[in-house]
């Protein structure tokens, strides 16, 4: 094994487990299978490459937790006493024989699944195992997940100030813009989040002129010009002491020039519409109703069609997570959850504006921004 995590990250992933067996036991699920995803590393602190071999953690609702991986892999598994076994398998093995007989001697028959396994073994596991009632692991791990503990939060905070330093270099005119295409804007973008301790670059949107008007635009050749919106939305994974990585997730636009009257004034109500959803944000209310109140504000000036997507996402260990800030989302906001709020204006071919920060719901029930970097529409003129 590789080294062990620290106490404070173990006892937190004994925390965790604590929670999802309680879940378990509440939804009458005998036993969580995770494989590839963000809920094995969240609970163990490993994180399974995207192999073909078989990983997964067989996690009883009573009983051993067993991490069964090949065995070329085991040597990537920090140590973690009394949190699982290891079982690693050869080549000559089949792992499905070995975690079907852990399944068949800890559990009754209802299983959850990782979302994220592979077709391929979820469908060879239901062929040996008929009789056997399977639920997505989500149902058990995804509210528990949605409600970061003080670690999580910790490391939240500093890819979000990380990022923040990144947009700041880009406000201040650190970033040439004029004449050079999206993708080496992005290419800096991302440079410059591993230079503020980012693991990895998660993606670097650098949309101009009417790409802007494409939430998930590819940066591509096309060379940026003036009096042009560019929007740029990047993020990245960042690790306190050694830990499984948390996101970082920021967008902010600029102009490359002076603003038309037109952009100037779907700047001020896109600006409204995010202060006043951030705001909106607070322990009690429905998800569903900070999408309300951003959309109500752009829909009052005569934008609403120009806004296409939700408001916003929640974020973790995955740049998109629960709780999702979305028209029909009845999910309760609570102390601990973290989540993007960015809405957005888009007039195709013309160009397009995004303004998104991550925030957490405090301790106090009150919304918490991780992004305080400048608001405003900074026009820059090269």
């Amino acid at each position: 094994m590789t080294t062990g995590l620290t106490p404070q990250a173990l006892d937190g992933r004994h925390s965790r487990v604590a929670r999802v067996r309680c879940r378990m036991d509440e939804l009458g699920v005998d036993v969580l299978l995770l494989s590839h995803g963000a809920d094995l590393p969240w609970l163990t602190g490993y994180r399974a490459m995207p192999l073909e071999r078989l990983t997964l953690l067989v996690l009883p609702v009573d009983g051993d937790p067993v991490l069964v991986v090949p065995g070329l892999e085991a040597p990537r598994v920090a140590d973690a006493p009394g949190l699982f076994a290891l079982r690693p398998w050869s080549d000559a093995e089949d792992p499905l024989d070995i975690v079907v007989e852990l399944l068949r001697s800890t559990a009754s028959g209802r299983f959850a699944v990782s979302d994220r396994a592979w077709a391929t073994s979820v469908l060879a596991l239901q062929r040996r195992m008929p009789d056997a009632h399977w639920v997505e692991a989500s149902t058990v791990t995804s509210p528990i997940r949605a409600v970061k503990d003080a670690a999580e939060l910790a490391a939240l905070r500093a890819a979000g100030a990380a990022a923040d330093r990144v947009a700041a270099v880009l406000q201040s005119g650190g970033i040439p813009l004029v004449g050079r295409t999206e993708a080496s804007v992005s290419a800096d973008l991302g440079a410059l989040l591993v230079a503020e301790g980012h693991s990895a670059v998660n993606f670097a949107i650098v949309g101009s002129g009417p790409n802007a008007a494409s939430p998930h635009h590819e940066p591509g050749d096309r060379m940026i010009g003036r009096d042009e919106t560019v929007v740029c939305d990047f993020g990245g994974t960042l690790s306190l002491d050694g830990d499984v990585g948390y996101c970082s997730d920021i967008t902010r636009t600029v102009v490359t020039g002076t603003p038309s009257g037109e952009v100037r004034a779907c700047y001020d109500v896109l600006l409204a519409a995010q202060q006043a959803a951030v705001a909106a944000a607070r322990a009690g209310v429905t998800a569903s109703s900070v999408d309300k109140v951003a959309r109500d504000t752009i829909e009052a000036a005569g934008f609403g069609h120009l806004f296409v997507h939700r408001t916003g996402h929640g974020i973790g260990i995955e740049e998109h997570e629960d709780p999702y800030l979305v028209t029909g989302n009845d999910e309760v906001l609570v102390p601990g959850h973290a989540f993007s709020v960015e809405p957005g204006i888009y007039r195709r071919d013309k160009f397009g504006m995004r303004l998104e920060d991550i925030v957490v719901i405090g301790a106090d029930g009150a919304p918490e921004p991780l992004n305080t970097v400048d608001h405003d529409l900074v026009v820059l003129d090269h």
